[in-house]
């Protein structure tokens, strides 16, 4: 049977005596593939690689080493964020990569969505296998939080996820996924099963790419922050006005063009930002919800006065299908 084939009798996890059953099952798994050897594992932040990361320290402990990169892709105040909850939290072996100006450099011109996404998958094998290097010669196993959907997406052409279809030809690693045949909702309750904090089990999806397929076509550094900030002000609206946990999901994008305004009584000719609210389940379907009008103008107006070179403000009302989540 393929092994990225969901088994058609899987039951859905959704009690925690059947998270329970998954956890004892992918531990007894997990010794079985790793042996004593070490997995090098991409802490993202997010619930997926959190889980993995849970996963693999009740099965093999101090043989995990985490890897946070920071690509230059992530939202405002999320490598600092990072680094405080694993590292002085939870006691995580954690590695901290500065990669901001190697990632960037490689994604400048670059313009084709599947390119781009290809591209921060492959640096990112790289990174690993640097620090491979550096931390010991016996490390020969990638961890990773890829689930379902990524699979799913990625084998029927919709978007190639780059823990799936960006990954080298050449690469050095065995990849180890405990949760790969999981859906969002299903990773969840493990995740609470494993002890992890609601902050991190509930926290939003964050696509692998980070804000580079948010950032929409060639990537600019200050377009990217000015993505970044608006980003930012998405979230802390939403979130004072009690939705947090009521909208699974929330962000900003910028595309990559130039709309005429008005800033300070003077012509502007600068981007548009797009708002994007989703609901959803599996991330198979998604449904906009109808944010109330005042929230939406609230935050249109910090946006455009705080945020430069953003001139004018618009909510995305596609569901999925016939739009995906994010917009490459």
């Amino acid at each position: 049977m393929d092994s990225n084939v969901r088994p058609a009798d899987m039951a859905r996890i959704t009690t925690p005596e059947l998270a329970q059953a998954f956890i004892d099952e992918q531990v007894v798994a997990l010794k079985e593939q790793i042996g004593d050897g070490k997995v090098l594992l991409a802490l993202s932040g997010g619930v997926d690689s959190s889980v993995c990361a849970a996963l693999l320290i009740r099965a093999i402990g101090q043989n995990l080493v985490c890897v946070h990169v920071n690509h230059g892709l992530l939202r405002k105040g999320e490598p600092e964020q990072v680094v405080k909850v694993f590292r002085d939290e939870l006691g995580a072996n954690l590695i901290y990569v500065d990669a901001v100006d190697r990632f960037l450099d490689k994604l400048e011109g670059v313009d084709e969505p599947e390119t781009k996404r290809k591209i921060i998958g492959a640096e990112f094998i790289r990174v690993f296998e640097e620090e491979a290097r550096k931390v010991a010669d016996d490390v020969s196993f990638l961890g990773q939080g890829t689930i379902y959907p990524d699979i799913l997406e990625s084998e029927a052409g919709i978007k190639a996820h780059h823990n799936v279809g960006g990954l080298p030809d050449d690469l050095q690693f065995e990849l180890v996924e405990p949760v790969k045949l999981l859906y969002k909702d299903e990773v969840r309750v493990v995740g609470k099963q494993l002890g992890l904090p609601d902050s991190m089990v509930y926290r939003q999806p964050f696509p692998g790419p980070g804000l580079g397929v948010r950032c929409l076509g060639a990537i600019t550094r200050d377009r990217l922050e000015a993505l970044r900030e608006a980003d930012a002000i998405v979230r802390e609206e939403i979130g004072a006005a009690g939705l947090g946990d009521k909208i699974w999901q929330y962000f900003a994008i910028v595309p990559d063009f130039r709309v005429t305004g008005i800033v300070d009584n003077q012509r502007a000719y600068d981007w548009m930002c797009i708002i994007r609210a989703v609901n959803s389940i599996d991330a198979i379907t998604a449904e906009v919800p109808e944010l109330d009008w005042p929230l939406l103008k609230k935050m249109t107006s910090r946006i455009m006065t705080e945020v430069p070179g953003i001139c004018r403000v618009a909510y995305d009302l596609s569901p999925k299908p016939t739009a995906t989540i994010e917009c490459e």
